[in-house]
């Protein structure tokens, strides 16, 4: 069901113009905005990144893998979901790796920018995009499931987010999460990246149950990769003046570190959960 963010009534349609009193959101770049006013002036990510992110995510071991996470997640735990909405779907590159392994699934995306729907409709044509606040999600009991990824600790009201998840979600379904871990870790390439924070894993447990999600699998990853990227970071050494160098890896050493990666991932299937590591992944399922 969508939510008329003008009189707040429900309503089922193929548009989202509401029947009641006539709202309709009006088109950035082509795409419906629901916050149009936050496409200036918004300092929880920049949008100028799109392109190097564009440039960049194709064959990087930290894009690939998490990727290979996330559809592992989506396949173990919902695996009938017939829709998915991606918060913070930038330039589309989770979407496309999910389209890849479940064809028939309906997906969704949104951002705070629609300036990322021109390089995220090239890799998903036919998807539904539009822009929208994730503070106040237009819908309610719509989606099977949601993602977020990497994507909360940008947004300073993040219990508000998971609670906008709950109501969008339909009666059972799933969220999908991760989130950069450990408070010790956090470094100059977090203000890069506009975060506000980095969590513990208590606390985003604590969140997700609190917005109402039965917590079905939490597990670190980027665990094996953990003392390499702690001593980066506490020396420094990873403290580029752009995000473009953080991406940026040699290509030996990217596929060295895509192949721990990958023994990683295997584990993590294999019932292996990660005490410790840079990233969180969180599953929930939305109580019937």
């Amino acid at each position: 069901m969508k939510i008329c963010p003008a009189c707040w009534q429900g309503f089922e349609a193929d548009d989202f113009s509401c029947p009641v009193c006539g709202y309709s959101p009006i088109l950035l770049d082509g795409y419906p905005a629901f916050a149009p006013e936050l496409e200036v002036g918004y300092d929880g990510f920049e949008a100028d990144f799109f392109a190097t992110l564009a440039d960049s995510e194709e064959g990087n071991f930290w894009f690939e893998s998490r990727n290979s996470l996330l559809t592992w997640a989506l396949g173990q735990y919902f695996p009938k979901a017939d829709t998915l909405l991606e918060i913070g779907c930038g330039t589309g590159f989770v979407l496309s790796g999910i389209k890849r392994e479940f064809q028939n699934i309906k997906l969704f995306g949104s951002d705070i920018f629609s300036k990322c729907f021109a390089y995220s409709k090239n890799r998903l044509p036919g998807t539904v995009f539009f822009q929208m606040d994730a503070r106040n999600i237009p819908f309610k009991n719509e989606f099977d499931v949601i993602g977020a990824f990497d994507v909360l600790e940008h947004i300073e009201e993040d219990e508000i987010v998971l609670s906008q998840i709950f109501n969008a979600l339909k009666s059972g379904g799933g969220v999908i999460l991760t989130v950069p871990q450990h408070r010790w870790l956090w470094s100059k390439n977090d203000e890069i990246a506009c975060h506000k924070r980095r969590y513990l894993k208590k606390e985003l447990a604590e969140k997700v149950a609190m917005a109402g999600f039965q917590i079905l699998h939490m597990t670190s990853f980027v665990s094996l990769l953990l003392p390499l990227m702690a001593a980066s970071r506490l020396l420094g050494v990873s403290n580029h003046k752009d995000r473009k160098g953080e991406l940026q890896q040699p290509h030996l050493l990217n596929e060295l570190l895509k192949g721990i990666c990958s023994i990683e991932r295997r584990l993590i299937a294999n019932g292996v959960s990660f005490p410790a590591g840079g990233s969180l992944l969180c599953v929930g399922q939305k109580r019937l």
